[in-house]
């Protein structure tokens, strides 16, 4: 197999309340992790002024040194991340963010997303009504609280005190008590799979037209390999960006070797809304599209992903090319004793697929990322991640 020398990264990154500049921060430790465990070498580069997305050069070499004898592989990165509207999501009041989460819930049920999340990852349905249950129940409790003298038989007038203690009940017990579940982020994310899915805000639109403009450019750059890659909710941003190029252009990758990896992918999360007819034809476009080979990876012990399911079907493409489904452990990742810290978060077991290992694994993202092999030797267990 030819190794790579030049490849060109697209990384859709998750919703995270992170810019480029700290997503790079975060690949630089990762890639350290990586060399480390695995005995190659890394040399992380300093973003390029001016870039956007933000860019960057990462330097693979065999030992030591990347100056070795050896294999030497340098991958240009771009960070496409979306922290401009995570930010924009959570910039408003509690009251605020609360209403918009239930709205959000109100139009996914609507639209029969919830009853595909059971239908197809029943642990994703689980996912999504947790936030919701957990503030809902919270909600009545402090409204218990406040009529708590009307249940008692009490003058209506107990109501002066009881009223702001049960809102200082939610204030002050129940919100910090959620935010080790992350509720109002996670409210904040349904708001953004809801404008994925729907496509009816201009601000996500005319977004993401500049960011395929953007990524277009980065295309222009001449490579060994071009890898898109994208974690959970961009995913979706990467299905609708890349589908857009082809839209514009269906002979955009001809020539070109391109892997689409999505990482615990979200899609389905905005796809199985029954208005996202456009972001399920995009899936179908890139699904088609002979120069591109889809790898959807899912872990069994991440809820946040929908595992074993096949993404490009359930979108209503059954006679397309499907993607190939490559299932990970977390467990196999970590050493024992890592993996017991962090099996109870979610959120931050559904983070490892762009996080640096412990231990070699069939699964790496900086090799996917900047090894010297093809990102498609991770389609199968049975392949070098490392040249010998």
């Amino acid at each position: 197999m030819k190794l790579i020398e030049k490849r060109v990264v697209l990384h859709f990154t998750g919703f995270e309340p992170l810019d480029g500049v700290a997503h790079r921060a975060r690949y630089e430790r990762s890639a350290r992790q990586s060399a480390a465990v695995w005995g190659y070498s890394v040399e992380t580069g300093t973003p390029e002024a001016g870039s956007d997305p933000l860019s960057f050069e990462v330097t693979t070499g065999q030992g030591a040194g990347t100056d070795s004898a050896g294999w030497r592989t340098k991958s240009r990165i771009h960070m496409v991340d979306h922290d401009v509207f995570v930010r924009r999501l959570r910039s408003g009041n509690t009251l605020s963010q609360i209403i918009a989460g239930f709205r959000s819930f109100t139009q996914i049920v609507l639209e029969g997303g919830m009853l595909g999340y059971f239908r197809h990852a029943w642990r994703f349905g689980l996912f999504f009504l947790f936030p919701f249950l957990l503030t809902a129940l919270a909600i009545l409790l402090a409204a218990q609280i406040a009529l708590l003298p009307y249940s008692l038989g009490f003058s209506p007038w107990h109501v002066l005190w009881s009223g702001p203690l049960g809102l200082c009940f939610f204030i002050f017990a129940f919100l910090p008590f959620s935010e080790r579940f992350h509720t109002l982020h996670l409210f904040a994310d349904w708001e953004m799979a809801v404008a994925l899915g729907r496509m009816d805000r201009a601000d996500f639109n005319e977004w993401l037209e500049d960011r395929a403009d953007t990524v277009r450019k980065a295309l222009d750059e001449a490579a060994d390999e071009y890898v898109i890659s994208s974690h959970s909710m961009g995913s979706n941003v990467a299905a609708h960006v890349i589908g857009i190029l082809l839209e514009r252009e269906p002979d955009l990758f001809k020539g070109k070797r391109v892997v689409f990896a999505t990482l615990g992918s979200a899609i389905l999360q905005c796809a199985l809304l029954s208005s996202a007819t456009q972001l399920r034809a995009r899936v179908g476009l890139i699904a088609r599209c002979p120069d591109i080979s889809w790898l959807d990876v899912q872990c069994l012990t991440d809820s946040i992903n929908f595992y074993k399911v096949p993404v490009v079907a359930v979108c209503g493409h059954e006679d397309a090319p499907p993607a190939k489904m490559i299932q990970i452990r977390v467990r196999q990742m970590l050493t024992s004793e890592h993996y017991r810290k962090i099996r109870k978060d979610q959120l931050r077991v559904h983070r490892q697929y762009v996080l640096g290992p412990d231990l070699q694994a069939p699964f790496d993202f900086t090799l996917m990322t900047s090894g010297p092999m093809t990102a498609s030797v991770f389609s199968s267990p049975d392949e070098k991640r490392i040249p010998s």
